[in-house]
């Protein structure tokens, strides 16, 4: 946190200070270990002096020294968001925020595609699943932009009349649309749950995101299907990018008796995440979903989950984000994401880069059929015959 506080004054309001009109008052930029930063401050004096056209807000200049000085570090998790961007993000973490109501996922290609909530405002406008971005507000969305940007763009405060014009159009066809969405509060479920229609023993449980909401989200889910009757679980981790690191641990031991959940590995050393046995489902044959978009807190508990062979993972290689940040905020409420440790599997196998190789390996199907879903029930079915 020293560092932190330290990169807050070194290139914060110590660096470029502003009094009237015509008066500019230098303090000497210095680095975390209070050092002077002299060709920085060189440069910095030519500027003053003889820059002919009006100099960029102080403060435009400060977000760009932090980013500078965070992409030197070579790490695409440590990085600085705004204020704005960091409000939102804080929001979406509790499940709770102000937008149109959309999951947003990129296709190969790299376009934006849009899956509406039920009944959330961007639904009820007319947006359909499957809907490609193509311009917001009337700027087209160029390939460069990042998610980020997007998802800010399609949230804010909600007051009468604010909103936000789409041009889209779907996947599946050729005719391009336009709506006005206006922003509401979006209560988002990080957990959908449901008995498998096909196979009424089963139940199926879909994580999306790991927010402060979804271990009660999982004990709601488990306490409906338990009381529904079934004997068999899946467990869906598809497109399920990570989120909070506590709220992941916790699932995770509900399907274990005991041991270790995955191990961090920081500057001062390796420690080990315990679990508390007794979870609740240890017992109940499970099988567990996952593709390439399944990451960051998604795969410390499908890594723990094939460690002790609880169930067998369908589908693709995960994506391999194996490390953790941290969110750091600052003093104008921005703030950094900062990667504190690397995470191993409870065999001590690093997945960073690298992912989990599941143990059924699916090919996803052209048709968009679910077919690691097919391949889940029917082992299942087979378990408990064999039971």
């Amino acid at each position: 946190m020293t560092l932190i506080l330290m990169l807050a004054a070194g290139f914060g309001l110590g660096f470029w200070a502003r009094g009237g009109a015509n008066e500019t008052v230098t303090v000497a930029a210095q680095n975390s270990e209070g050092q002077d930063f002299p060709l920085l401050d060189e440069a910095r004096s030519y500027v003053d002096e003889y820059f002919v056209k009006e100099q960029p807000d102080p403060q435009a200049i400060e977000y760009a020294l932090i980013r500078a000085y965070l992409s030197q570090l070579g790490d695409p998790y440590t990085f600085f968001i705004e204020p704005a961007v960091a409000a939102s993000e804080s929001d979406a973490l509790a499940g709770r925020y102000g937008g149109i109501g959309v999951e947003i996922q990129r296709n190969e290609q790299g376009q934006f595609v849009l899956y509406p909530f039920a009944e959330s405002s961007a639904a009820l406008a007319g947006i359909r699943e499957g809907d490609l971005i193509l311009a917001i507000n009337g700027e087209t969305l160029v390939p460069e932009a990042s998610m980020d940007e997007v998802r800010q763009a399609l949230r804010g405060e909600i007051t009468e009349g604010a909103g936000v014009t789409l041009r889209v159009r779907n996947q599946a066809e050729t005719e391009e649309r336009e709506y006005f969405v206006l922003f509401a509060e979006v209560l988002e479920p990080s957990i959908l749950w449901r008995v498998l229609f096909e196979a009424p023993e089963i139940g199926y449980v879909h994580i999306m995101r790991f927010t402060s909401r979804t271990p009660e989200e999982f004990s709601q889910a488990i306490e409906e299907l338990r009381e529904a009757g079934v004997q068999a679980l899946v467990l869906d981790l598809r497109n399920n990018s990570g989120g909070l690191l506590q709220e992941s641990i916790q699932i995770a031991g509900e399907f274990l008796d005991g041991g270790v959940i995955s191990i961090e590995r920081r500057v001062t050393g390796e420690s080990q995440l315990p679990d508390e046995a007794g979870g609740l489902l240890t017992d109940l044959p499970m099988a567990v979903l996952v593709n390439r978009q399944t990451a960051s807190a998604s795969e410390i508990i499908a890594g723990a989950l094939q460690a002790y062979e609880r169930g067998p993972l369908i589908g693709q290689a995960t994506f391999g984000k194996g490390s953790i940040q941290r969110i750091f905020p600052l003093a104008d409420s921005s703030s950094i994401h900062v990667t504190t440790a690397l995470w191993l599997t409870p065999a001590g196998q690093p997945l960073d880069g690298v992912g989990l190789t599941p143990d059924i390996s699916m090919i996803p199907d052209e048709n968009g059929r679910d077919v690691e879903l097919g391949e889940a029930i029917r082992y299942l079915q087979q378990q408990l015959g064999e039971g």
